[in-house]
């Protein structure tokens, strides 16, 4: 995954990955050829959004019994239901993944990946939004990098997939704890954060009250910190001004140099933008367009006020 950001070209872009241990943006070039793992931490992104069509991800595929891996749409097809193409959906075997506790089909290289021990944490985000979740051992790392959360701890590890996710579940009727946060709602807590405290205040609240109710179930908790990327350190911090980027990033063109990045929400200066406040997007919402990457795409001017003030 040593890669650079390309120059120049037209890809469908998949979203942003820490699959790599840092924030990249996967790409998928036009007509073909593998995917592109592109970083974006200090580097100028410029791109021009071609179409208003959404274009299939691909799938993931099993690189090994533990591992799973991104895999690009051979065809370049549109997207259709849940941002794939009918092909890419049918060769899809991990998404039987977010009901195999449930029951039904469970492909063979599924049943392996699930029977490895799997993690379950707890992210809180800048509004103090708490969330459960679920990660197999090697996402354990890359599963939280990229949920964009200012602070998480691991739960407990689980013997598989099957008791992880039933635990997740119990935690959620027991306590209340939501298992999916909306992207445009960790964009919007970031541009109000003005205060550490209360994620903090709120983290600690819903640790309590999970190590609590595992106990309950006669599982031990085994509380461990989450340590964040650097990368998002900028983001993380209130007293970093911050506006919200006036322009909608999945249509026209952008340029804009990446100065931090929270799951897939970045913080960005533009070109000749001066004492102006960096600016504040998420580039998750690229996923599924067709982008052309070139030095000489850059967003318009504007003038703002922040969005603490």
């Amino acid at each position: 995954m040593d890669q650079a950001l390309p120059a120049s070209g037209t890809y469908v872009c998949h979203s942003i990955t820490w699959a790599s241990g840092d924030p990249r943006l996967l790409l998928a070039p036009l007509p073909g050829g593998p995917l592109v793992y592109a970083p974006i931490a200090g580097r100028r992104l410029g791109y021009q959004v071609s179409g208003t069509g959404r274009w299939c991800t691909g799938r993931y595929q099993f690189a090994d019994r533990v591992r799973v891996e991104a895999a690009a749409c051979p065809d370049r097809a549109p997207a259709e239901a849940g941002g794939q193409c009918a092909a890419c959906a049918g060769r899809d075997d991990f998404r039987f993944a977010h009901r195999f506790h449930s029951g039904g089909h469970v492909p063979d290289a599924l049943a392996a990946y699930m029977a490895q021990p799997h993690w379950l944490y707890l992210a809180t985000f800048a509004d103090g939004t708490t969330k459960i979740g679920t990660a197999a051992e090697p996402r354990k790392r890359s599963r939280l990098d990229e949920q964009g959360a200012l602070i998480a701890t691991y739960l407990a590890q689980s013997a598989d997939g099957r008791a992880v996710r039933f635990l997740e579940d119990a935690l959620t009727r027991h306590i209340g704890l939501t298992q999916t946060v909306r992207a445009a709602a960790k964009l919007t807590a970031l541009a109000e954060m003005r205060d550490l405290a209360p994620a903090i205040a709120a983290h600690q609240q819903h640790l309590d009250r999970a190590t609590e109710a595992l106990s309950g179930l006669n599982v031990q908790a085994t509380p461990e910190p989450w340590t964040p990327p650097g990368q998002g350190d900028l983001l993380r911090t209130p007293e970093t001004g911050r506006a919200l980027y006036p322009h909608d990033p999945r249509s026209g063109e952008h340029g804009l140099t990446v100065l931090s990045c929270l799951g897939s929400q970045v913080l960005a200066t533009l070109d000749g933008d001066g004492g102006q406040l960096p600016y504040l997007l998420d580039l998750g919402t690229l996923k599924g367009r067709r982008i052309v990457l070139g030095a000489q795409f850059s967003s318009p001017p504007v003038a703002v006020q922040s969005a603490l003030f």
